[in-house]
């Protein structure tokens, strides 16, 4: 019998357990047996694996964070442990591995890839940075998380005319920082890929106090090169006069935890089955993501060690819309 594996790696994701769901239900009906990895690439080179039934993923769906459990594995850049990860997997007769997660994780399923493995990526990751499709799982969610954050917090800084400096999470990408900010009316936006200095968001934060606004929203990607605290510094050792009280929030890890939007769902279950279905058609080595509206693969090569430019066009409205 065809056997396969599948784990989820580095960072969760909301919608890691539907592609799960997918990838092992797709799976037993294409004639797989199917293995899930404990704890990611970790999990794998322990051994810690085991058999997964139809009904060992039923009601994950809509449970945040991922079934299998996940972990950072400094591991599998050596050589030793691609090796023992084989080896694992050869023991147990399998001869394809899902991977699901985001660039390092595909850094690892590409090394394995190029070791004889048949692997198959699926792009997952609330930073949306991959290569090679368009959004990835979890970051609707991320989004929707962040931005019901900011809501609250625009009724709180109302109350009390005062400013925050929000952080959210992407790494180096600006991407979640950007679609928030737009769609929570923020003030200003700050992100790795545009070079803004503290003095452009002190005018933008006066401005905003002089056209009578009764709070200021900044939001900063925590990849910027002034971060939330670097800016609160700033201005407090500049003792700059802003108009507005302001203080530091890091929404942080509570965007991973949301419960998978719809959108999340329905996108970790499309890429999963996909998954599956480029390993029936022969075709592994390669990432599955969604590209305008459709189902996509790109080469694992081309993913590794490359990150998504950032939209120009949304960058470009968030300009204009912050003024």
């Amino acid at each position: 019998m065809k056997r396969l594996a599948v784990l989820t790696s580095g960072g969760d994701a909301p919608g890691m357990n539907a592609a799960i769901r997918a990838v092992t239900r797709m799976g037993l009906a294409g004639g797989w047996q199917v293995y899930g990895i404990r704890h990611g690439f970790s999990g794998l080179i322990k051994g810690e694996l085991e058999l997964l039934g139809a009904r060992d993923v039923g009601g994950i769906m809509q449970r945040g964070g991922t079934m299998l459990g996940t972990a950072r594995c400094p591991e599998m850049k050596t050589e030793g442990g691609q090796v023992e990860a084989l080896r694992q997997l050869g023991a147990r007769g399998i001869e394809a591995l899902v991977v699901i997660g985001g660039n390092g994780s595909q850094t690892g399923a590409h090394a394995l890839h190029q070791r004889g493995l048949q692997v198959v990526g699926v792009a997952s990751t609330i930073d949306n940075d991959l290569l090679g499709t368009d959004i990835t799982i979890g970051a609707t969610t991320a989004i929707d998380v962040a931005l019901e954050s900011i809501d609250r917090l625009g009724v709180t800084a109302s109350s009390h005319q005062r400013g925050f400096f929000v952080e959210v999470m992407g790494r180096d990408c600006g991407y979640l920082a950007t679609v928030v900010g737009i769609a929570g009316g923020a003030e200003s936006i700050v992100v790795p890929e545009q070079d803004t200095s503290p003095e452009a968001v002190a005018t933008e934060i006066r401005d905003a106090y002089r056209r009578g606004k009764t709070h200021a929203i900044i939001v900063v990607a925590e990849g910027a090169k002034y971060g939330a605290d670097a800016l609160a510094r700033y201005f407090d050792e500049h003792e700059a006069q802003l108009g507005f009280d302001m203080r530091v929030c890091k929404l942080g890890h509570v965007q991973r935890g949301g419960v998978p939007g719809a959108a999340d769902r329905l996108l970790a279950t499309q890429l999963g089955a996909a998954a599956v279905e480029q390993l029936d058609a022969g075709n592994h080595g390669v990432l599955v993501g969604m590209r305008c509206g459709q189902v996509s693969t790109t080469p694992l090569a081309e993913v590794v060690g490359a990150t998504k430019p950032p939209d120009t066009r949304l960058l470009q409205l968030a300009a204009v819309l912050t003024r």
